[in-house]
């Protein structure tokens, strides 16, 4: 996420943090870039990045980064919302869940 935000503000573009309570204790968010909305939990996040969002977009990640991508699909699959919703496949990073889902699909 830092590498990310810091980028996109080099390139005089807007970053919004959406930063649960429990990332500000030992400094887990890093050097702050762009504006900053601070919630109380995980799923308050997850809610405001919907509200919030127009597109989202999955990069290489972790556990975090999966659990927000199945949400929003989940979400979706609800009809909670109707946004587009993608995975940034760098250097395959992504084919064995995108392999998982396309099983699961079928």
């Amino acid at each position: 996420m830092g590498s990310v935000s810091t980028t996109v503000t080099r390139h005089k573009r807007q970053v919004l943090g959406i930063i649960p309570s429990a990332f500000t204790v030992n400094n887990l968010v890093g050097e702050k870039c762009g504006k900053e909305i601070k919630v109380a939990t995980m799923h308050e996040r997850l809610l405001t990045m919907m509200e919030l969002s127009d597109a989202f977009i999955a990069l290489p990640g972790g556990f975090g980064t999966l659990e927000e991508l199945f949400q929003m699909i989940a979400w979706a699959q609800l009809n909670i919302h109707s946004k587009p919703i993608g995975v940034l496949n760098i250097n395959g990073f992504f084919n064995g869940l995108l392999s998982f889902v396309d099983h699961a699909v079928e």
